[in-house]
């Protein structure tokens, strides 16, 4: 095992983020979803399809869309796809609320540059709330430029489906398509389970358990990536932040959160390494592959990793 990496234990918010200035779209955004999500508590609108469908979502939009799709694919560039195939898991992030591909990928981009560095738009080493989400709730200048997207992801600014993302909102009608469909297809299971009188309980069931609670688990678990894989975990290898493998958030979001492993090599589409580090994501990728689907994926080969872990800890 690499020895620890010497970063410092404490850094200031990103230069952009200077003075504070609460960035209001997204502080309203959050909240109000998360009280959207506390509707779960409600005991007339628990169903245990609603829970299923929770977990549904965080394996369909949460692992398809953000961790295959926003991240390993479309950042990174670690295996290549059907571009109807890409579009489908840029959609299915979309309807995470995460952000368009292009301003997410361009964050993520920035982040891999500076990583636990003054830029770095969202490391924990500024304290721990700042990393999970506060981040996202302050203006950062830098980011939210247009010269941001196009030093960042202008492979994706070239693509005129994603254009189309960020025009007029359409990521939002996006979002707001994708409730109205769970909507109906929980008043749909009212009609067929109930009859008439458990339409608009089931559909709203799904609307708040399948929407609302799986979007804020997903955020929460995508989040973990930022704040808790930067904290506490062990390292494979000696990088120049402070990247860790966290077992905990490594099962939560598909195998995002063997970190360490995957800043040492961001682009290799698998992110464990030892046979316990599961890494669901890429095994959906190694299935696309045996179906055609997706060539040339990134892999960490022996060779490399044994060059790359001398070099890092020289």
């Amino acid at each position: 095992m690499a020895s620890v990496s010497r970063v410092p234990l404490r850094q200031e918010r990103p230069p952009g983020a200077v003075p504070s200035k609460i960035w209001w779209p997204y502080a309203i955004g959050i909240g109000g979803m998360h009280v959207l999500a506390l509707l779960a508590f409600w005991p007339w609108l628990f169903s245990w399809s609603g829970v299923a469908a929770v977990l549904i979502g965080h394996h369909l939009f949460g692992m398809l869309g953000m961790t295959v799709g926003y991240h390993r694919l479309l950042t990174h560039r670690s295996f290549q796809c059907p571009r109807w195939l890409e579009h489908t898991f840029a959609v299915l992030g979309v309807c995470c609320l995460q952000d368009t591909p292009a301003r997410w990928v361009a964050t993520h981009r920035l982040h891999h540059q500076h990583s636990d560095q003054s830029h770095d738009p969202h490391s924990p080493l500024v304290n721990f709330m700042w990393g999970q989400m506060g981040w996202l709730m302050v203006n950062n200048r830098d980011v939210n430029r247009l010269s941001h997207l196009e030093k960042y992801a202008k492979d994706l600014m070239r693509d005129p489906f994603y254009m189309w993302l960020e025009r007029s909102h359409h990521g939002l009608l996006v979002f707001a398509a994708h409730a109205v469909v769970i909507f109906l297809l929980g008043a749909g299971i009212g009609w067929l389970t109930g009859g008439p009188d458990h339409v608009l309980r089931m559909g709203l069931s799904l609307l708040v358990w399948g929407v609302a609670v799986r979007t804020v688990f997903v955020w929460h678990v995508t989040w973990a990536v930022n704040s808790l894989t930067h904290l506490w975990g062990y390292q494979t290898y000696a990088t120049s932040d402070n990247s860790r493998n966290n077992w905990l958030v490594g099962l939560l979001a598909h195998g995002e959160g063997w970190h360490n492993n995957h800043h040492a090599l961001p682009t290799a589409a698998a992110h464990g390494r030892k046979w316990w580090e599961l890494d669901l994501s890429y095994r959906v990728i190694c299935s696309l592959e045996r179906m055609g689907l997706a060539w040339n994926v990134s892999r960490p080969e022996a060779r490399n990793e044994r060059v790359l872990a001398t070099e890092d800890a020289g």
